[in-house]
């Protein structure tokens, strides 16, 4: 069975899905995605169900078909600033501030939200896993993300983030121990199990 379409037909609906919130490293991107009746996309799903390959080939099709979509990113030093999960939001409604057209429902993938302007949100629980319009901005906000810690990896290879994309992988937290922290470690998580034995 397939994720739904619509939540209520008849409507422009924006799905938001955001990546990185659970990183130890970079920022936190997030995408809103108003798809288009007249140009279906076959396969959309939760993004983490997804090979690297297929997402990067579905932010190709999404970004072709869609009726308007948006990324934004905040930053590691914004996310120390603001806190992760406020970060989010932000990037969310800066992801929203993007679209060239204005929705009548917001799809949040999770259970919180901040409101946006006055436009009506519903959070839905996993929902890049139940609508279309979440799973795309899920895609998008993902592959956006893996670019970016790619790029980085280059100045900063020993973090393996080539791989690891900044989350709290064994080879992540033993390379914060061995080389300390880089310009783009989030300085307000826990980066090692032992946090007194960080030299910042």
């Amino acid at each position: 069975m397939g994720l739904k379409r619509f939540y209520q037909r008849g409507q422009i609906e924006a799905g938001c899905d955001e990546a990185g919130r659970g990183c130890l490293a970079g920022p936190v991107f997030a995408a809103a995605v108003i798809l288009d009746e007249q140009y279906p996309i076959r396969g959309l799903n939760d993004s983490k169900k997804l090979t690297e390959s297929r997402r990067n080939d579905l932010r190709l099709e999404i970004e072709e078909k869609a009726l308007s979509f948006g990324v934004a990113m905040l930053d590691n030093r914004q996310i120390d600033t603001f806190n992760i999960l406020k970060a989010s939001f932000k990037a969310m409604h800066a992801a929203i501030d993007k679209l060239v057209h204005e929705p009548a429902l917001l799809l949040i993938d999770g259970n919180r939200f901040i409101p946006y302007k006055k436009i009506q949100h519903t959070c839905v629980v996993k929902g890049d896993g139940k609508y279309q319009c979440i799973a795309a901005a899920s895609i998008l906000a993902k592959t956006y993300r893996d670019e970016f810690m790619m790029q980085v990896h280059a100045d900063y290879p020993q973090y393996g983030w080539d791989h690891n994309r900044g989350y709290p992988t064994a080879v992540h937290r033993e390379a914060i121990r061995r080389h300390g922290v880089t310009p783009y470690h989030r300085l307000s998580f826990t980066l090692l199990n032992d946090q007194l034995s960080l030299e910042l």
